[in-house]
């Protein structure tokens, strides 16, 4: 098998730690170690001779290179590069040559002998060294019209809300995929919410995310929250964005601000990603969910952890960020945290709930066997796992899935009463 060679860097260390093993060593011991040096650096013997009798410490160049490639260069290469949209310098450089030719013969370039000598010889890390400098010139690529952002999502900041966030009703959102191995076809969504300042937990089971299953498990969300919504702060995806959603938001929460996710920033919803690993992939797993049955059952799901988590999981908060010196000198950041409280006691401290409703879900908490929730929550777990996925050319009546919704909002409360059964 062909072994990977040692870098600079890699070589002095490895003979800093063989040095003095080597001043110890006889005669014949010394030979040996050379025989094994010589083996591991691929260095000549006479070479290691020399080096291990030396400090070991890479001296500086006394006078440095001059320039070898200079600006006319450059403007050859940016040349080249822009022409074949910017790619590369592992793809460019191979066909710099044989491009600039090309360029030359419909009077797009002009080339000298020193020129063509230098784009035949340039090396890969020198032209990526170049390229570094040649990209602020560029500019940023220029995007496909319907990769840009929709005029919809244009009016919403982006960005993250503060993790010291004290008040109540910051919402972070974000869709799970239940779609196993492969996207094809409708299967099961969660949508959860996650407040920021309490870790409250809202979670809800829809089949597909059209806007009206979209708008229903909001509308649920909404209902059964003990405190009001101020602040929704999902990713930029058009379940999200876009009119009937928007229209719904402003007509329920005329005073809630929206706003999003940097794009390629997961931990701007960082709290909500953390709970899609511990209350949604912990009890539904990663495999594929197309049915209404499962739409409904993962909802009656949702609604113990919802109890089970909110209040009887304690969780921990940041408390502060501090940079601190290390043994080297350097500062390091440490974070700590306060002492893990459920949302509910923390929901509680805030003091944003009304006498009234605090008595119901104080309540509701002293009257749940917590035993007994957990063991119907593991039973409901496993029993989706057993149910069957959609057999090919059968079709699922989405509306179904939203009568259980529909029912317990007619039920005229702010939060489910004894759900567990």
């Amino acid at each position: 098998m062909a072994t990977e060679r040692m870098n600079v860097k890699e070589r002095y260390k490895y003979l800093r730690i063989m040095q003095e093993r080597y001043r110890k060593a006889s005669r014949r011991e010394r030979s040996e170690l050379l025989d094994q040096m010589e083996a591991v650096t691929q260095l000549h013997r006479k070479s290691l001779i020399r080096l291990i009798h030396s400090p070991l410490k890479r001296i500086k160049r006394s006078r440095e290179r001059g320039v070898i490639y200079g600006r006319e260069v450059n403007e050859v290469l940016f040349t080249i590069w822009e022409a074949l949209d910017y790619p590369c310098a592992e793809r460019l450089t191979p066909q710099l040559l044989g491009v600039a030719q090309h360029l030359q013969r419909h009077d797009q370039l002009r080339l000298d002998a020193e020129l063509t000598y230098k784009l035949g010889r340039i090396s890969i890390s020198t032209v990526e060294r170049r390229l570094q400098g040649l990209r602020k010139r560029a500019g940023p690529a220029p995007r496909p019209r319907s990769q840009r952002r929709s005029h919809i999502r244009q009016g919403v900041p982006m960005g993250r809300i503060a993790w010291d966030q004290a008040t109540p009703g910051h919402f972070e959102v974000d869709l799970v995929h239940h779609c196993g191995h492969t996207t094809s076809g409708e299967y099961v969504y969660t949508v959860q919410m996650v407040d920021v300042a309490t870790g409250w937990s809202e979670l809800g089971a829809i089949l597909g995310r059209s806007w009206r299953v979209l708008q229903h498990a909001f509308g649920h969300f909404f209902y059964r929250l003990p405190f009001p919504v101020l602040e929704l702060h999902p990713d930029k995806g058009a379940e999200f964005f876009n009119y009937y959603l928007m229209n719904y938001f402003q007509q329920q929460l005329p005073d809630m601000q929206l706003s999003r996710s940097r794009p390629y920033r997961k931990n701007d919803n960082r709290y909500v990603e953390q709970r899609n690993g511990h209350l949604v992939r912990r009890y539904v797993g990663y495999g594929r969910l197309d049915t209404v049955q499962q739409t409904q059952l993962l909802n009656r799901l949702y609604d113990l952890i919802w109890l089970y988590f909110n209040f009887f999981q304690p969780v921990r908060k940041l408390k502060e960020k501090v940079f601190i010196d290390d043994e080297r000198g350097e500062q390091q950041l440490r974070r700590r945290f306060d002492q893990a409280q459920t949302p509910f006691m923390r929901l509680k401290a805030s003091g944003i709930l009304e006498p009234a409703l605090q008595a119901r879900l104080q309540q509701l908490h002293d009257d749940t066997d917590l035993l007994a929730l957990r063991e119907q929550i593991h039973r409901l777990s496993n029993q989706l796992m057993d149910l069957p996925n959609a057999q090919p050319n059968d079709t699922q009546d989405i509306f179904e899935t939203l009568q259980l919704a529909q029912a317990e909002m007619k039920g005229g409360g702010r939060y489910p009463g004894n759900i567990i059964k």
